[in-house]
């Protein structure tokens, strides 16, 4: 399927005593779960997050404060969602999604308004409301009431908390937006990283310089210019890049290159050249249409994965509703070929006024089932090795891919530990201002907004 790709993502000392009694008395009050991390929730100025006077009752403010280090500001992050302190769960009053309602101590209940997610952008999600734990007015004054309020990824609503404990993602790559340097204005990867958490980008496209010489774009020399850049700019950053070969439009390797051996020569010297952890294989187009190209590409990824070992391989293809044309499957599972994410690009169906969420979850399902035959995997495992590699706002085809959209890929995601999730293309993220082609979302959104969903995926 094509994307839209143009060539020419104070308490006392009385009280801070209380608090540690109670907190040492915190599992007659409310066992926090198992392997959870406790610590300070820091947020704006450097503030803490606390539980107003070190009181434990039911219905007490939490606030912005001093960190002083007692019981009222040790926070319990837990695996089942909740976030704990003096017993009792971070909670939103009345069990409200209004912005603006306040948040309060309060007597764990396993409800959804005491339900929390950490993200790598560093929010504190509610997914009830879909919003973000905010410090009221982005006042730092002490005793500043927290709240639930829209994500905005303002200073306000943005926290440093303990890691809890449980399944970390699959790979540290796992959310990937796809970057692309072939045109107008492409955003900094710093910008983005300093908004959304997200470090690990998708860097599009390496295709054949005519023959079976890699560049990117066809074009760019593979170093030196600005895609090192990119990868040493995104590098500096703490995170990666994923080198993306193929794409809807361009000379392809998997075409271009006369045998296996040598495409797998090919995608060594990209590999080499920047001590790759991961490659993205986006076979579309003619390219995917021919069976010998198939078999090259299948035979190619086996000596590279042979010769690099813990190199992460995802092939990216398209799909209809119902789930993927299997034949590149088929042939990667008789011919011995695992990769560590099958992934799909759920749009381009056709039409608007589609719930593109729902669509996306049934081509998702189409994928498993595929791998499940091809590959005699149970549905565990055909969820882990899968991914899904949606658009963000106006496809090609006019149908639109909102961020509720994007809010249903998280669940799907989350609920079956997929192993890649990242969309095209980081440059769209943005709302549109009369730039280039496919620069924008083509929606009206705030930058990242996109980005950020994802960017709460743990695996």
């Amino acid at each position: 399927m094509a994307r839209a790709r143009s060539f020419p993502r104070s308490v006392s000392l009385t009280a801070a005593v209380a608090a540690t009694t109670l907190a040492l008395a915190a599992g007659l009050l409310g066992a926090a779960p198992a392997q959870a991390a406790t610590g300070t929730i820091t947020g704006l100025a450097g503030k803490c997050l606390d539980v107003a006077g070190a009181n434990s009752a039911d219905g007490t403010p939490v606030q912005l404060y001093d960190c002083n280090g007692t019981g009222a500001q040790q926070w319990t992050v837990g695996t089942d969602g909740t976030i704990r302190a003096l017993g009792k769960c971070l909670d939103v009053t009345g069990n409200s999604t209004a912005n603006g309602a306040t948040a309060q101590l309060w007597t764990c209940s396993g409800g959804a308004n005491q339900q929390w997610t950490v993200t790598a952008a560093r929010d504190i999600v509610n997914p009830q409301a879909g919003k973000c734990l905010d410090v009221t007015g982005s006042s730092s004054a002490n005793g500043t009431r927290a709240q639930i309020w829209s994500c905005t990824g303002a200073a306000n609503q943005k926290w440093t908390a303990p890691a809890a404990g449980g399944p970390s993602p699959s790979v540290p790559m796992a959310v990937a937006p796809y970057l692309y340097n072939g045109w107008g204005s492409p955003p900094s990867p710093t910008t983005i990283t300093n908004a959304t958490g997200v470090k690990w980008f998708t860097l599009a496209f390496v295709l054949s310089n005519g023959y079976c010489n890699p560049q990117w774009d066809g074009s760019r020399a593979l170093t030196g210019g600005v895609d090192q850049q990119t990868i040493t700019t995104v590098r500096a950053n703490g995170g990666d890049v994923i080198p993306s070969f193929g794409g809807w439009s361009g000379n392809k390797l998997e075409s271009s290159c006369g045998s296996a051996g040598e495409l797998a020569a090919a995608y060594q010297r990209v590999i080499s050249a920047f001590g790759l952890k991961a490659i993205d294989i986006d076979i579309e187009a003619a390219a995917y249409d021919s069976p010998t190209v198939q078999q090259r590409t299948v035979d190619a990824l086996k000596t590279v994965k042979a010769g690099n070992p813990g190199l992460k391989v995802y092939v990216t293809i398209g799909t209809g509703q119902n789930g993927p044309d299997t034949s590149l499957i088929n042939r990667a599972a008789s011919s011995g070929l695992t990769v560590d994410g099958w992934t799909i690009m759920p749009f381009n169906f056709g039409g608007a006024g589609q719930n593109m969420g729902t669509l996306t979850v049934r081509a998702a399902e189409g994928l498993k089932n595929a791998l499940r035959t091809a590959y005699g995997y149970s549905d565990d495992q055909a969820y882990r090795s899968m991914g899904i590699s949606s658009m963000n706002g106006i496809t090609d085809q006019n149908e639109t891919v909102t961020v509720a959209d994007f809010r249903t890929v998280l669940a799907y995601a989350q609920q079956h530990h997929l192993a890649r999730l990242t969309f095209w293309s980081a440059n769209r993220d943005r709302p549109c201002t009369g730039g280039p082609a496919d620069s924008c979302s083509g929606v009206a959104q705030s930058a990242w907004d996109y980005t950020r969903v994802f960017a709460g995926y743990t695996g």
